[in-house]
């Protein structure tokens, strides 16, 4: 294996797909993290694994896995302005409300 990659240097093209694979998996916890967590949680959850992910980039070693993290630590990052913008998406009906959660407004009316 240390042969081929000597030859086609397969890291660029891992790094590629991981990145790919890692965009396409934050598509899915965006939608449900704003469906069961609410924008305020699901945003503060990002943030911090945000934080997190992008510390780990810095303390790793391995170029490849350090760009891995920092891969995910800006997706992290990203996903806290589509988690705004999937509420404003639920809020034009193109995704479903999850009943069981009070809204902002309805959670200060009880307070």
């Amino acid at each position: 294996m240390s042969d081929i990659n000597n030859i086609f240097n397969l890291g660029g093209i891992l790094l590629g797909a991981a990145t790919f694979i890692i965009i396409g998996v934050f598509h899915p916890l965006v939608i449900k993290g704003e469906y069961y967590l609410g924008q305020k949680k699901c945003r503060l959850y990002f943030a911090l694994a945000g934080v997190i992910t992008l510390i780990a980039s810095l303390l790793v070693e391995s170029l490849f896995f350090s760009a891995l993290l920092g891969v995910t630590a800006f997706s992290c990052f990203w996903s806290i302005k589509e988690v705004i913008e999937q509420e404003e998406r639920v809020r034009k009906g193109w995704f479903p409300a999850n009943p069981k959660r009070k809204t902002e407004s309805e959670s200060e009316v009880m307070n």
